[in-house]
């Protein structure tokens, strides 16, 4: 029996797991089985724990009910996720857009981001959305270089007016004349973002779910403005 790992042929044996054979390389130290099996979910199973996801359960939740292991549950959502695009196609072009933000953190508390949102003031759903951070800038800063991303996208629509709360950011990329401060014009998007944190538990607040990469918090918001959009889980391998 070789070693899978440095392919020494000095290995013995090292009990067994579930009546299968265990084995020890004398040379890495690696132990392995003999054979392993071929696990193989249906896509039934994959989207009903996706959908589980995108219903405000937390990874290690999942796991504790289906027992499927929750590194595997993070490989379907990253594969369905980088299918996916970041918002679902607009019907139109917004003519009044609303902007708003919403902080979390990846990894620690310490590591602050902004998750950017841009909506259409008279249809729901969120039509763009960027997420950024800048650890070695300060608050203001690191809001504008993640709102800017999203400037970029939201400025080549030509509204009429841009809502927003008033932070400071907004000035610095909306002209004047058509930006409009108003916190009781932005029910649609707070809405938008209230249900981010309603339905993905690494956005809830005061949670033990969080975000430790960037990539997953982006294929989770992929997967729930779809899931959002259409009710339904995409399929894929």
């Amino acid at each position: 029996m070789k070693c899978p790992q440095c392919h020494s042929s000095q290995t013995a044996k090292n009990g067994d797991r579930r009546g299968r054979q265990c084995y020890k390389c004398k040379h890495c130290t690696r132990q392995f089985l003999e054979s392993y099996r071929q696990w193989a979910y249906s896509p039934q199973v994959k989207q009903l724990c996706i959908k589980m996801y995108l219903n405000g359960m937390g990874l290690r939740g999942i796991e504790r009910v289906s027992e499927i292991d929750h590194t595997t549950l993070m490989n379907w959502i990253r594969a369905a996720g980088h299918r996916l695009p970041d918002a679902p196609e607009a019907e139109e072009i917004p003519e009044v857009t609303e902007l708003d933000e919403v902080q979390t953190f990846i990894g620690n508390k310490g590591n602050k981001v902004w998750i950017w949102t841009a909506v259409n003031h008279f249809r729901p759903g969120i039509v763009a959305w960027t997420i950024g951070d800048s650890p070695k800038a300060t608050l203001r800063d690191r809001s504008a270089q993640t709102f800017k991303s999203l400037w970029h996208t939201v400025r080549c629509w030509q509204c009429f007016f841009y809502v927003t709360d008033g932070c400071t950011v907004y000035p610095m990329f909306i002209e004047a004349g058509a930006h409009l401060v108003s916190k009781t014009y932005m029910t649609r998007v707070e809405g938008e973002n209230t249900r981010l944190r309603h339905y993905i538990a690494r956005l809830h607040r005061k949670t033990l779910c969080y975000s430790k990469s960037l990539e997953m918090l982006k294929c989770s918001l992929r997967l729930l403005l779809h899931y959002l959009n259409y009710r339904v889980v995409p399929l894929f391998a």
